[in-house]
């Protein structure tokens, strides 16, 4: 079972632009409603493929990465590969939404 991890902008390096394997990130925060309805989708997604490692970053505490990627609406996911942003979706996305977005970053 794969476990979604919270990143911070001084994590963003390490976890996402240096790993061996695609990252999907979901940026948000706690009072975004939309937001709190991707978080059980995301979830279920970590566990159905344990090879994907899946962060949040919580655009209120770690504004800088969500900036520096333009990130304007939330929920927003990202899905990177080779420490490039390879495929994005805004709003809620269903599990075969992230799985497409999982397609197009390979």
């Amino acid at each position: 079972m794969s476990e979604i991890t919270d990143i911070t902008d001084s994590e963003f390096t390490d976890a996402v632009l240096g790993a061996d394997s695609p990252v999907v990130i979901d940026f948000w925060a706690p009072w975004c409603m939309p937001c709190r309805m991707q978080g059980p989708i995301l979830e279920r997604f970590a566990m159905a493929n344990p090879g994907v490692k899946v962060v949040k970053v919580n655009v209120d505490e770690s504004p800088q990465v969500a900036g520096s990627l333009g990130v304007r609406s939330i929920p927003t996911i990202g899905v990177f590969s080779g420490g490039q942003l390879k495929a994005r979706a805004v709003g809620v996305q269903n599990e075969a939404a992230l799985g497409e977005l999982l397609r197009k970053a390979s």
